[in-house]
């Protein structure tokens, strides 16, 4: 599994445009699995901690509207000058937090590598 999440993470550091920082957490317990920044001072497992609040209270939205056969696939948000990625795995159970410099990211590209990624998460973890 660390190998799989080493490769995971240098992978996304060197192929994504502008990457400032990543996080592989479980939604059940919030525990984080992977972490990475290429700035000090910004910690993505605590970035984790606050989106998955962010998450869990889409998915009770979900269950509160009764939108049956409605899963999150991911949520982006927008800063000025920073774009966060929440994508949800396959299977509901993880999810990767994403950083990235908005002058420098190139969109498709990132969800490409992160949907490749989040189908073998489900898998491996």
């Amino acid at each position: 599994m660390s190998d799989f999440l080493k490769q995971f993470g240098e992978d996304l550091k060197t192929n994504v445009p502008g990457f400032i920082a990543v996080s592989v957490a479980e939604i059940k317990s919030g525990m984080s699995f992977y972490s990475h920044s290429v700035l000090s001072d910004f910690d993505p497992e605590l970035a984790s901690a606050f989106n998955l609040e962010v998450v869990k209270a889409k998915m009770n939205a979900i269950k509160a509207l009764n939108l049956h056969n409605q899963e999150i696939d991911n949520v982006m948000i927008t800063l000025t000058s920073q774009i966060h990625i929440i994508d949800v795995s396959d299977n509901g159970e993880y999810f990767i937090y994403l950083a990235v410099d908005s002058t420098k990211a190139n969109l498709g590209m990132t969800k490409s590598i992160l949907n490749k990624y989040k189908k073998e998460i489900a898998q491996k973890l």
